[in-house]
């Protein structure tokens, strides 16, 4: 397996590549009131602990990429900026995902508290419970993992791939007690991927699910899947 280069590891901090084309929204992160807690934010276990996937709501065309990411003591702070571009965004109001790469020192089998400062001065904070088994730090295999919110029926898939043909999601379905099938659209003939491996993020919601502490698997198909089977680690 190939080692994690520096620019993919950058890539992780920034989050540029995800879920389709990102393009920019105004605004910058700047200083937040004490008091402020107006930012809606859920996050999700991802990659065997060394990464997070941090969901807001907001233009599914302008999402939002963590320009720092810092840790002291139990509580990690990041600060969003928004997307390089020069698109405008669109008004449609949906979450979507911003991935971390955490810093040394996080150990994903203790709780996290996860502080988001956003655009525009707002805040927002999510906790992270531990899991078990969860080993952290290290090179990425760049195989897909997917990890549960503290939202009902959310969660987050990480692949990796070329970040000019995202996969699309077509529908999510619960299809046992323990497993959500995740179907992906298929692809136009005439898509040119760019040659890159780059981390992809991506929000999903399935209901039907009674207890998602439960060992529950995903289940990929369609696009470039094949019945690929992966735990959604906990949260």
């Amino acid at each position: 397996m190939a080692p994690r280069t520096p620019s993919v590891l950058a890539g992780l901090g920034l989050a540029v590549l995800l879920a389709g084309a990102l393009t920019a929204c105004a605004g910058g992160a700047g200083d937040t009131p004490d008091d402020a807690d107006d930012l809606e934010v859920s996050a999700a276990w991802l990659d065997d602990g060394r990464m997070i996937g941090l969901v807001t709501q907001g233009s599914s065309t302008c999402i939002p990429v963590a320009d720092d990411a810092t840790l002291k003591g139990s509580t990690l702070t990041v600060t969003l900026g928004a997307a390089a571009g020069d698109e405008a965004c669109t008004s449609d109001f949906v979450p979507r995902v911003t991935l971390v790469g955490l810093p040394e020192g996080v150990d994903p089998t203790k709780n996290l508290e996860v502080v988001v400062k956003g655009e525009d001065g707002v805040q927002g904070d999510t906790e992270l419970d531990g899991v078990p088994g969860l080993g952290g730090g290290g090179e990425t295999d760049y195989l897909p993992s997917a990890g549960w919110t503290d939202e009902d029926g959310e969660f987050v898939i990480l692949t990796w791939g070329s970040s000019g043909c995202v996969p699309v999601i077509e529908n999510t379905e619960a299809t046992s007690a323990t497993e959500v099938t995740v179907t992906f659209q298929t692809p136009p003939d005439d898509q040119v991927c760019t040659m890159d491996m780059s981390p992809r993020g991506l929000v999903a919601t399935v209901t039907g699910i009674e207890d998602d502490d439960a060992e529950i698997f995903a289940i990929l198909e369609g696009a470039e899947f094949d019945n690929v089977r992966i735990p959604i680690t906990p949260n």
